[in-house]
C-alpha cells in the first residue's frame, strides 16, 4: 500500500475513533453509570416477579457482592435520573429499534432529559430486566466488570450504526474541529461556550469582530462585517470513484461566493488520495472559481499546507 493511501485510511480510523469517543460524551454514559452507583439500592421496593427479575439472578447477584441497582432497572431510578434508561438498556445488549419493535419505545428518554412516566417506566424495567435476568442466569458465576462490558458492546453498536449514517459528512466536522482547534489556541473567540461542532449550523465571533459560519455549501464562511472574506468547500471520500461529480460539485458552491462577492478567497479541501489527473485538471483550469485547494491529509497531519490554509483565511495558528 502507498503512503498516501495508507495515511488517508490511518485518518479514517482516527476519525472514526474520535467519532465514538465524542458519542460517548454526547450520551452522558460515565456520568450515569456513576450516578446509579450512588444509589441506596436497598431503600428501593424491590419486588422480583412485578420487576421480573428472576430469583436466581438475584440470588447469583447477592452472593457475588454486587449491588443489584448496578443490574436490574427499577422504575423509581428511570424516573429519576435523566437517561437511565439507556444504561439498563446497553446492559441487556439491546438495540433502541428492536425495542420499538416490543412496544417498549426508550429512545426519547435516552436523547433528552425526558422521564418516563411511572406506567412507561415499570414496562420499561420489566422488559429489560427479563432480558437480563436470562443473561445474569447463564453463567454460576457472576464479574461486575463483564457488565461493563455489555454495555460497551451495545454502545458500540449503537455508534457504529451513527457513524454509518453521518460517515460521509466527517470530513467536514474534521476540519471545523481542527478550526475550533486553532481559534481556542490562539485565543480568537470571543465565546467558545456554545461552539458546537456536529450542529449543522453554528457562528463563530471572533474577538476582532469577525464571524465564522460553519453551515453547508459552503462549509466554512469567514466574513468581514457583510463582506466575505474567504469560503471553504469540503469534500469527503477516499475513494476515486465519483470524484469529478464531487469536484463539479465543489465548483458550483463556490461559484455562488464568486457571484455574492468576487473578492472573496475561495478554497477547496478534499482528500488527496481520491483525486485523478481529470480532478486536478478541472480544479487548476478553474483558478478563478477556486483560488487554492488542499488536501485534507496535508492539513489534519501536515505542517507547512495547514499553516498556508489558514494563513489564507487570517487565522494562522
Amino acid at each position: 500500500m502507498d503512503a498516501a493511501k495508507k495515511l488517508a485510511w490511518t485518518l479514517d480510523q482516527r476519525r472514526k475513533s474520535l467519532f465514538f469517543r465524542d458519542k460517548l460524551r454526547e450520551w452522558h454514559l460515565i456520568e450515569v453509570a456513576q450516578l446509579i452507583e450512588t444509589v441506596r439500592g436497598d431503600r428501593l421496593d424491590w419486588d422480583l416477579d412485578n420487576l421480573r427479575i428472576s430469583e436466581e439472578a438475584w440470588r447469583l447477584l447477592i452472593h457475588s457482592g454486587i449491588k443489584p441497582i448496578i443490574v436490574f432497572a427499577n422504575p423509581a431510578i428511570l424516573r429519576s435520573i435523566a437517561k437511565s434508561v439507556g444504561y439498563y438498556r446497553m446492559l441487556a445488549m439491546v438495540s433502541q429499534k428492536s425495542m420499538s419493535q416490543v412496544g417498549v419505545a426508550t429512545a426519547r428518554y435516552e436523547q433528552s432529559s425526558n422521564l418516563p412516566s411511572a406506567e412507561a417506566a415499570l414496562s420499561i424495567s420489566r422488559h429489560l430486566n427479563h432480558i437480563i435476568s436470562r443473561l445474569v442466569e447463564s453463567d454460576s458465576s457472576v464479574n461486575r466488570r463483564e457488565f461493563d462490558i455489555w454495555r460497551g458492546m451495545a454502545a458500540g453498536t449503537q455508534a457504529q450504526g451513527s457513524w454509518q449514517n453521518k460517515k460521509g459528512d466527517l470530513a467536514e466536522f474534521d476540519m471545523r474541529r481542527d478550526l475550533v482547534k486553532v481559534l481556542r489556541t490562539s485565543d480568537m473567540v470571543a465565546d467558545a461556550s456554545g461552539i458546537d461542532i456536529w450542529s449543522r449550523s453554528c457562528e463563530i465571533n471572533l474577538r476582532d469582530g469577525r464571524r465564522i459560519s460553519l453551515a453547508s455549501e459552503p462549509d466554512i464562511v469567514l466574513r468581514v462585517g457583510e463582506r466575505i472574506h474567504a469560503a471553504v468547500e469540503i469534500k469527503g471520500g477516499i475513494d476515486q470513484a465519483g470524484i469529478l461529480e464531487r469536484v463539479g460539485a465543489a465548483m458550483k458552491s463556490l461559484s455562488r461566493v464568486k457571484e455574492e462577492d468576487p473578492t472573496a478567497i475561495t478554497i477547496l479541501v478534499i482528500p488527496g488520495v481520491s483525486m485523478t489527473p481529470q480532478a486536478r485538471n478541472d480544479i487548476e483550469s478553474n483558478k478563478q472559481t477556486v483560488n487554492a485547494w488542499f488536501s485534507l491529509e496535508d492539513i489534519l497531519d501536515g505542517n507547512r499546507p495547514r499553516i498556508q490554509f489558514y494563513r489564507l483565511l487570517g487565522l494562522t495558528p
